[in-house]
C-alpha cells in the first residue's frame, strides 16, 4: 500500500507547484469570508490577503526571482556543497570511512559500521553510494552475512541521519525553512544551523547502539548463514598515496581547528559576539556554513596534494562543480517550494492556520510532551509518501513552526523532533530516493530480494530507533536541556 500510494504522487516540485496554485485560489476564497484571527504577540487582527487580485498578480510576476534567490536554504547548501565537494573529489571521505571500518576490532564491527554510517551525513548523501556497498563486503569479509552488514549500514546513513558529531549540509538547509516559518509569527527570528547539535550529539551513541543491537539480536539470526560466491568482492586496503593524503588531510584539519579554538575559547576570542563575548549569536555560530566550506575545503586540497589526486586549482574548481551540478534537480525545487513558502506568508495564512490551529491544541489538554510525540509519529508517517527531507518540512515547517510557537515551543524544538520521525522512517519508505539503489545492493547478495526483503529486514531498526528516540526527546524536555547552542525547548 505504502509503495502504490507513494508511486502515484507526482514528482516533489510538482507537489510545490500544485500546492503554490492552491494557495492563491484558497487566499481568493477565504478573503471573501468573514475569517480573521487576533496575533497573539501584537494584538492586530489578521484577515486572509486575496492573490487573486491585479495586485495579487503583479507581486508574483514581480517578485518570482526575488522569492527564488531570497530563499533562506538555497544559498547555505550551495555553499557547503562547494567545500563537501572538494572532499568527495579529492577521496578524503572514501578513504577516511574505509579507514574508519577497516581498523575497528572485531567484536566492534557491528557498531562502526553504524557509526560510520551516521557520520557519513556530514558528506550530505555520499554514505549511501560508498558506505552501504562497503558494509557488505566488510561483513562477508568478516565471514558473517553481507546484508546484515548492508542493514547495519543502510540504518545509519538513512536511520540516523539526524544523528551526528559534525553538522553536515541538511541541518543549515532545515534551519533555513524554520528560519522562514518562524518569521510568520515573529519577524526577524533566527535559527542556528547548529540548532539541534547538543540533541544530535547525544542521539549519535545512542542511535549507533541501537543499531548494533538491532542487527546482533534480530537481523543476524533471522538471516542465517552465508554461502559466498566465489567472485563476491573484497575490501581494498589504503594505500601509500592514500595513507599520505590523510595525514596531510589530518594535519591541515588540527591547524584549521586550531584558529577556531583560537578564537572561541578565549572569552575575547574573535569569533565570539564582540559585543557580549558570548557564543550565541556570534560570528562561528551564525557563519557555521562559511566554516563548512572552509573546513571542507583546506582538508580535501591537502589530501588531494597528498594522495596525488590533485595538481592543479583546476582539479580543485573541477570538484567544486560537479558537486553542484548533481543539484539541478533540487535547485528545480527549490524554486516552486520558494514561491509556496512566499505565498503563505503574503496571504496570511501560514498564520491563521497556526493560530486557529494552536487554539485547538491548547484547548484539547495535551502535555508539551504528548504533543511532540504526536508530531513525531506522523513526520515519520508523512515520510512514508514524500521521501525529501527538505521537501516535507517546506510543506510542514509554515504550518507546524509557528503552530508550536504560538504554544509556547521555539522552532529548535519542533524541528528536532520532525528529524526523529522523518530519520526514524527513512529506512522503510520506498519514496527515499535511495531505496532502489538498496534494493540492487540486497539483490546481489540475494537473487530472489526486493522491496519486500528490504523493508523486512529494516522495520525493527525503524521501530527501535523510533523508540529510542522518542525517549530520549522525552527525557530531554522533563529536565529543560537546550537542543543546541542558543536554543532552548520554550519561547520567553
Amino acid at each position: 500500500m505504502v509503495e502504490r500510494g507513494g508511486n502515484a504522487l507526482p514528482h516533489p516540485a510538482t507537489i510545490f507547484a500544485i500546492l503554490s496554485v492552491t494557495i492563491i485560489v484558497c487566499s481568493g476564497i477565504a478573503a471573501n469570508t468573514n475569517l480573521e484571527v487576533v496575533h497573539p504577540g501584537t494584538g492586530e487582527t489578521i484577515r486572509p490577503v486575496s492573490l487573486l487580485t491585479v495586485e495579487g498578480l503583479h507581486r508574483i510576476l514581480v517578485e518570482m526571482v526575488s522569492n527564488f534567490t531570497g530563499f533562506a536554504p538555497l544559498g547555505t547548501v550551495l555553499v557547503s556543497m562547494l567545500g563537501i565537494g572538494v572532499m568527495e573529489s579529492s577521496g578524503l571521505i572514501g578513504s577516511a570511512l574505509r579507514l574508519l571500518v577497516l581498523s575497528a576490532p572485531k567484536r566492534l564491527l557491528t557498531f562502526v559500521v553504524v557509526l560510520s554510517g551516521i557520520l557519513s551525513n556530514t558528506a550530505s548523501e555520499i554514505g549511501y553510494v560508498l558506505l552501504v556497498p562497503l558494509g557488505g563486503i566488510i561483513f562477508l569479509g568478516a565471514g558473517r552475512h553481507p546484508i546484515a552488514g548492508l542493514a547495519a549500514a543502510f540504518a545509519g546513513v538513512s536511520g540516523g541521519y539526524s544523528a551526528n558529531l559534525l553538522l553536515g549540509t541538511i541541518d543549515p538547509l532545515l534551519a533555513g525553512l524554520s528560519e522562514e516559518a518562524a518569521q510568520i509569527v515573529a519577524t526577524g527570528y533566527r535559527v542556528n544551523p547548529a540548532a539541534n547539535y547538543f540533541f544530535m550529539v547525544a542521539s549519535t551513541f545512542i542511535i549507533a547502539a541501537a543499531g548494533t543491537w538491532v542487527t546482533e539480536r534480530i537481523v543476524i539470526p533471522r538471516l542465517g548463514k552465508y554461502h559466498a560466491a566465489k567472485n563476491d568482492q573484497t575490501t581494498d586496503r589504503l594505500s601509500s598515496a592514500e595513507w599520505r593524503g590523510l595525514r596531510f588531510a589530518t594535519i591541515s584539519a588540527c591547524l584549521f581547528g586550531a584558529i577556531i579554538l583560537w578564537g572561541t575559547v578565549p572569552i575575547d576570542g574573535f569569533l565570539r559576539n564582540p559585543e557580549t563575548g558570548s557564543l550565541l549569536r556570534s560570528p562561528f555560530l551564525s557563519g557555521i556554513v562559511a566554516f563548512i566550506f572552509l573546513g571542507g575545503t583546506l582538508v580535501g586540497i591537502a589530501y588531494g596534494i597528498g594522495a596525488g589526486k590533485f595538481s592543479s586549482d583546476a582539479d580543485v574548481m573541477n570538484g567544486m562543480g560537479k558537486m553542484i551540478s548533481t543539484l539541478g534537480t533540487y535547485l528545480v525545487l527549490v524554486f516552486f517550494a520558494a514561491q509556496f513558502v512566499a505565498y503563505f506568508n503574503w496571504t496570511n495564512l501560514g498564520l491563521i492556520i497556526a493560530v486557529k490551529g494552536a487554539e485547538t491544541l491548547r484547548s484539547s489538554g495535551m502535555g508539551g510532551i504528548p504533543l511532540m510525540l504526536s508530531f513525531v509519529v506522523l513526520s515519520a508517517v508523512i515520510n512514508l509518501f514524500m521521501g525529501s527531507a527538505s521537501a516535507k518540512w517546506a510543506v510542514m515547517a509554515p504550518v507546524f513552526v509557528p503552530m508550536f510557537m504560538l504554544l509556547g515551543y521555539t522552532p529548535e524544538l519542533t524541528q528536532t523532533a520532525y528529524r526523529i520521525g522523518d530519520s526514524s522512517s527513512n529506512i522503510i519508505a520506498p519514496m527515499m530516493s535511495y531505496f532502489a539503489l538498496i534494493v540492487a545492493f540486497f539483490e546481489k547478495y540475494d537473487k530472489s530480494s526486493g522491496i519486500g526483503t528490504v523493508v523486512a529486514t529494516m522495520l525493527p531498526y525503524t521501530i527501535v530507533f523510533m523508540g529510542c528516540w522518542s525517549l530520549l526527546l522525552v527525557i530531554w524536555m522533563t529536565l529543560g536541556l537546550p537542543v543546541g547552542p542558543g536554543a532552548e525547548l520554550f519561547l520567553q
